[in-house]
């Protein structure tokens, strides 16, 4: 193990994992028995689980089950792999919550995160020997945009749109109005979800929700014109309710400069209102990016001589 200290921003989705370098499925199930192939496999404290496939279910928090801290070791190995295979090391985690969960569930999700210091496991066949030093925990949203905020001179809206929750946050005079933030539970799976739901009224059928993240992404897909027009116009229609969300909330959207940022931007892109002062970071790893940005300018910062 060396001295250096890695660290590994990790976004945490309801629907993807993502770091700077991977995105993957928040899909994890355990084998009962010691898997023939090793792709894609976590061993920990004796279980094997597969990870990918479908995604989680959303629940109240990412701290009910285990189900996150195993997609964090796996997000870990991952990392780790790219950064010249390291197999020990002593890591820093940071990490995000929605802006206005931040406060209430920032302390137990560190106290999650690091219920064990020391780690052992396997991913993929290859042993992991790790030493969790600390997690440190960011607002989403923000961190996306943190390298960013010196250049927004005028008050500018950035809508961070994720699998679940949506946050809302103004920035004036280059820095965040905490006090206006909004976090709004309507995220991309509910309109994923809005798709099935009039897919099976239209056509008596569903559509794996990969078809429909491929058109979201890139606007076309090879699926029957029948599933792709219910699909576009249920993208379109969450387009449009958010652009309402966000004038219900004061905000001009023909004259306001809006970023939208997250795994959505696309979405939005692709789907809603073509106007000049709409700008689209579509990094699905920005925030993952920020994240990591903001953990090294601390870690700098704490050992600034005095």
């Amino acid at each position: 193990m060396t001295n250096k200290t890695e660290v590994i921003g990790i976004d945490h989705g309801w629907s993807h994992i993502k770091t700077v370098n991977h995105v993957f499925i928040t899909g994890i199930k355990e084998i009962t028995s010691k898997p023939a192939l090793c792709a894609e496999t976590l061993e920990y404290k004796g279980r094997y689980y597969k990870i990918g496939g479908d995604r989680q279910e959303v629940k109240e928090l990412k701290t009910e089950d285990e189900s996150f801290y195993l997609l964090t070791l796996a997000a870990i190995a991952k990392e780790l792999k790219k950064r010249d295979g390291i197999r020990k090391a002593k890591v820093l985690l940071a990490v995000g919550l929605p802006l206005t969960r931040f406060g209430a569930e920032k302390k137990d999700f560190i106290k999650y995160l690091m219920r064990n210091k020391d780690v052992d496991f396997s991913y993929e066949k290859e042993q992991y020997s790790i030493h969790i030093e600390n997690v440190v925990v960011f607002p989403q949203c923000y961190a996306a945009v943190a390298d960013k905020l010196v250049f927004y001179s005028k008050k500018t809206l950035i809508v961070d749109i994720g699998s679940w929750t949506i946050d809302i946050m103004p920035v004036v005079k280059r820095s965040p109005d905490e006090s206006k933030c909004i976090t709004i539970p309507r995220g991309l799976i509910t309109c994923m979800r809005s798709i099935n739901e009039q897919c099976v009224r239209q056509l008596n059928g569903e559509i794996d929700e990969c078809e429909i993240e491929y058109v979201m992404r890139h606007g076309r897909s090879d699926v029957g014109m029948d599933y792709y027009a219910i699909i576009k116009t249920e993208i379109e229609s969450f387009a449009e309710k958010l652009h309402n969300s966000i004038r219900e909330h004061g905000y001009n959207l023909n004259t306001t400069p809006i970023i939208f940022v997250g795994g959505g931007a696309v979405v939005m892109k692709n789907f809603g209102r073509d106007q000049k002062n709409f700008t689209y970071i579509t990094d699905v790893k920005a925030n993952a990016r920020g994240y990591e940005q903001l953990a090294q300018i601390a870690m700098k910062t704490i050992k600034k001589p005095v």
